[in-house]
């Protein structure tokens, strides 16, 4: 199976994070829109631009560069301290929101992130989540994102580097003449500064150049490192999506649908199909919740949740969507139009840390191996091959991500 892979890329990062952050703060002002920079302390001449906003860069002004430099080319212009409380608290947010989507994430750095989406696609397919994921961070988080499409993360990373901001590109194997080849060997990922002028002693000054050299003159001029710049010209990356196994403090998933539905009975079934997923994560975490949440976000964008505690720490998909649509019963209204359908249990213990209560019966041990049983015939054959009957008809409504 092809690996089905996304590059976020948090658009000048530190100075959107800060700009939204003024904002929730009451500021009236929004920085990406004026000459302005990320920077050290004004007071030094040795002070450096970490990050500038686009009209910023329209005088001139570029990273690296010093303040004091920046201040000369643009009289006007302002100047904000770097914050990295800030920026982990941003950052953790996308990071979270990514969660919804995969397990499997690589922080690259504070603001890129890897996903390996290769098991946790439903009926979908890898652009369709990128757009939703760009969509969502820009509502729900308030800046924007680049987002790479490609079936390895070379490709990925590469696709997310194309024309910003606010970009989604596709890069598979088939468009890489089109796309890569003709870009110069410097915008290739991993390709030090070191190599480009030698590459261009040896007349190579395209990444479609290098992909057509000889691959063993490449290997005696630069070693291993000839290799790999061979190999990544030509698109070839077998790298792993490298994740940490950390139990979570809360599993959820939710979903923006297609278009607005206000049928309480359609969106009992996509409340059934998010337990689903959940209840599943649940049990492979070997995990049980004690609490159980619902959200929903109408067409004006206002958003409702109910939270209910269970009689008893649960991984019982059964027993979660009673809970689940109990809550949707409580918020939903007659013809309320709604938008998006979250899911979340939280509160979580192991399975070893449940107690042993009189509530326990015969029935919760007959759910709990037919959740087994389900879980072992997803396992072996995949996910979708077993629904639920509840769930039979959602699949005409929305596209949810799968589980691996």
């Amino acid at each position: 199976m092809e690996k089905q892979i996304l590059h976020i890329d948090v658009n000048n990062a530190f100075l959107s994070w800060t700009a939204v952050e003024m904002l929730k703060q009451g500021s009236k002002i929004d920085i990406r829109e004026i000459p302005a920079i990320i920077g050290g302390d004004e007071t030094k001449r040795s002070g450096i631009v970490l990050a500038k906003s686009m009209k910023a860069k329209e005088c001139g002004i570029r990273t690296a560069e010093t303040i004091y430099q920046a201040k000369i080319k643009c009289p006007g212009l302002q100047i904000f301290q770097s914050n990295f409380k800030i920026y982990r608290k941003y950052s953790d947010a996308l990071y979270n929101l990514l969660l919804q989507y995969t397990d499997k994430i690589e922080r690259f750095s504070i603001d890129e992130c890897f996903l390996d989406m290769t098991n946790y696609l439903m009926k979908d397919n890898l652009l369709n989540k990128a757009k939703e994921i760009s969509k969502r961070v820009k509502e729900e988080l308030g800046f924007t994102v680049n987002i790479g499409v490609a079936n390895n993360k070379l490709l990925a990373k590469m696709a997310s580097d194309f024309t910003k901001p606010d970009k989604i590109h596709t890069l598979y194997q088939e468009e890489i003449p089109t796309k890569m080849w003709p870009l110069p060997i410097s915008e290739l990922f991993m390709l030090g500064k070191k190599s480009v002028p030698k590459l261009y002693n040896l007349q190579i000054k395209t990444i479609g150049e290098l992909a057509k050299a000889d691959k063993n003159m490449l290997e005696k001029k630069f070693g291993k490192h000839g290799i790999m710049m061979w190999e990544y010209a030509n698109g070839i990356d077998n790298s792993e999506v490298k994740y940490k196994k950390e139990l979570p403090k809360g599993i959820g998933n939710s979903i923006t649908l297609p278009q607005n539905i206000t049928d309480i009975k359609k969106l009992e079934e996509i409340v059934l199909a998010l337990t689903e997923q959940v209840t599943y994560r649940l049990r492979k975490y070997n995990l049980l919740a004690n609490t159980v949440n619902v959200q929903l976000r109408t067409k004006n964008f206002e958003d409702k949740s109910h939270q209910g505690k269970m009689l008893l720490a649960t991984a019982s998909t059964k027993e979660i969507y009673q809970k689940a649509k109990e809550l949707l019963e409580q918020m939903y209204q007659k013809g309320m139009a709604i938008r998006l359908v979250g899911v979340r249990v939280d509160n979580l213990i192991q399975k070893e840390e449940q107690q042993i209560s009189l509530f326990k019966n015969e029935e919760n041990e007959k759910q709990e191996k037919l959740d087994k049983a389900i879980d072992a015939l997803k396992e072996k054959y995949g996910y979708n091959t077993i629904t639920r009957a509840g769930k039979m008809q959602v699949g005409d409504i929305l596209k949810l991500k799968d589980i691996e």
